[in-house]
């Protein structure tokens, strides 16, 4: 069977739906967290369409998450909008300090101009850094600098998240445990080890009740697709970038 579909998307909802967790945005997380619980992140990257579709199949099972947007990349407001309509919370995917090579007063000065975009549509209380695997630059480091949090932001979730206590998966080179091609996209914690590499590997250890009661999936829409043609051509190409990412994080080391 073919992974990384919507309509295995689907059946990952129900399954989590299935097993007793409850749903909340990464807002309404980092505010007040329920015992048993999934937050759906979501990162725009590219094709703000596959965005639009995820938040639908989410609407019709009743599912809150939280899509985070590149500016300009994914910037479309008509699908914001509608997103917005399905009460799912908007954020910033942010990568400002590498657009600027570095520079942070750049970066923090076109930081706040993207954010008050977003907040046209939505009011943004969280973000992400959008990793950019290729630049030495980590976009984290603006804020060594500055204080997103003066900026009524209530969290990042690479910095205000105890991953000690919660689990993160993200679907990252189109496999739930790409750990020789994540660069930038993962977290570190000693007390989570699962064997999961597939959506049906996943969905597996719902039904068996192995997982925590805390956990926030990362899913980018970009890397699901129904569509045979595009779901070869996205397999492909990821298979290409798992192994540059590879050989890169091998030189980074």
């Amino acid at each position: 069977m073919r992974d990384f579909t919507f309509e295995t998307y689907q059946k990952l909802l129900k399954q989590i739906i299935q097993s007793g967790y409850k749903f909340q945005t990464m807002e309404e997380f980092i505010s007040a967290p329920k015992n048993k619980v999934v937050v759906l992140r979501h990162d725009s990257d590219i094709w703000p369409k596959n965005d639009l579709k995820m938040a639908q199949i989410e609407n019709e099972l009743n599912v809150k998450s939280s899509y985070y947007f590149r500016v300009p990349e994914t910037f479309n407001e008509e699908i914001i909008s509608k997103i917005v309509g399905f009460s799912h919370e908007i954020g910033y995917h942010y990568e400002d300090l590498v657009r600027s090579k570095g520079n942070t007063v750049v970066a923090i000065a076109n930081f706040k101009m993207n954010l008050n975009h977003l907040r046209k549509f939505y009011p943004v209380k969280t973000i992400t850094r959008h990793g950019r695997p290729l630049s030495s630059i980590e976009s984290l480091k603006l804020w060594e600098e500055y204080n997103y949090k003066s900026l009524g932001i209530i969290a990042e979730p690479y910095l205000d998240v105890d991953y000690s206590k919660v689990l993160y998966l993200t679907d990252n080179g189109s496999k739930w445990n790409a750990c020789s091609s994540n660069i930038r996209d993962y977290t570190y914690s000693e007390y989570f080890n699962f064997d999961i590499e597939t959506t049906y590997d996943l969905i597996e250890a719902f039904s068996q009740n192995k997982l925590p009661d805390q956990i926030i999936l990362n899913v980018h829409p970009a890397r699901w697709n129904d569509n045979l043609f595009i779901w070869l051509y996205r397999y492909f190409l990821q298979k290409a970038k798992n192994i540059t990412k590879s050989v890169l994080k091998s030189f980074r080391k």
